[in-house]
């Protein structure tokens, strides 16, 4: 099917959703149909901003009531099994926030049942933001030479402050303080897909983690080894209990090669043999255009046939390296 007309429904209208919908609206030929939350006042409020002309609090309903071509699931990761394949059995397409499932395990058995009946896309944003977009892109054009070696560090006040001051994420997302895996499943899971879009695919070395602040039931600090397929040793070393740091990640990647060293730091990037040329990123217009570009991605690739960038099978590869991260760090799945 062309779907040059293409009518879409979305599950969730939570914090997050806002940056969804937005990439939603600035899609040619597309409407948003129908937006649900089991919150029926928040979906309506969501609706009001958007202009969506039908609310409802349960996505098999809405389903059944608009019949989209496609869904767009964006709701707590406990709920994404089941509603994609709520979606499947339907024949509706789907997109569906990250992570897939909380488990390997779970994701391979969702595919499984998934099949080829619709298609499905992960929503892993990161490798579309423009930064390291454009560093994918020119780490393909080998302005480095051969890769050695890779550093990202990652900081961040997200879980840990000031004395006095609430930190942001557990304020935006109080539930997060009992996830026993935190840092790596929700935050650095984005770095590793990132990473290999620039880097390719890598296997763990080792990994320790550790946690700061001990109101948390998961790990906010990781020191991580990899390698990538053919040598390079990378390092991510991330604390989102930096005092002082920004709430939310900052970060900087080093890519050192045989030829040249190219660095990204916060909002420039710069290859060191032309320390003048530097290409400057607005980071704030940066994170809406990840979801812009990651709902671009779906609507392209269900009009042209071709596979998604994060494709269901492409995305399980990363919570692959995810999980083999903590395994290294003797966490138990």
């Amino acid at each position: 099917m062309a779907y040059d007309n293409l009518t879409v429904a979305v599950a969730g209208a939570g914090a997050i959703s806002e940056f969804h919908l937005k990439g939603w609206k600035a899609q040619k030929n597309v409407s948003v149909a129908a937006i649900c939350d089991p919150d029926k006042a928040r979906a309506e409020a969501q609706a009001e901003v958007f202009g969506i002309p039908r609310v409802f609090t349960d996505m098999a309903e809405m389903l059944d009531a608009v019949t989209p071509d496609a869904v767009d699931i964006i709701t707590p990761v406990g709920s994404h099994a089941p509603l994609v394949r709520q979606a499947a059995d339907r024949g509706v397409h789907v997109m569906c926030q990250k992570p897939m499932t909380p488990t390997v395990a779970e994701a391979e058995a969702l595919i499984a049942d998934v099949g080829e009946r619709v298609r499905f896309m992960v929503h892993e944003n990161y490798r579309f933001r423009p930064h390291y977009a454009e560093l994918a892109t020119r780490m393909q054009a080998g302005e480095v030479g051969r890769l050695r070696h890779a550093r990202l560090t990652v900081r961040a006040s997200a879980v840990w402050d000031y004395p006095g001051n609430a930190p942001f994420l557990l304020q935006r997302q109080p539930y997060l303080a009992k996830f026993r895996r935190l840092l790596v499943f929700e935050v650095l899971i984005h770095h590793l897909d990132a990473l290999r879009a620039i880097l390719g695919e890598m296997t763990v070395v080792s990994a320790t983690l550790d946690r700061i602040n001990p109101d948390l039931e998961g790990e906010d600090v990781a020191l991580i080894q990899l390698r990538s397929a053919d040598g390079a040793l990378i390092v991510i070393d991330a604390d989102i209990a930096a005092p002082g740091h920004p709430p939310l990640p900052a970060d900087r990647l080093e890519l050192l090669g045989e030829g040249d060293t190219l660095i990204y730091d916060r909002d420039r990037i710069t290859l060191l043999s032309q320390p003048d040329a530097v290409s400057l990123h607005d980071l704030k217009a940066n994170y809406q255009a990840c979801f812009t570009n990651a709902v671009s991605d779906f609507v392209d690739g269900l009009r042209s046939d071709r596979p998604f960038q994060t494709d269901r099978l492409d995305n399980l590869r990363t919570l692959q390296l995810m999980e083999s991260i903590y395994r290294a760090a003797g966490v138990t799945i």
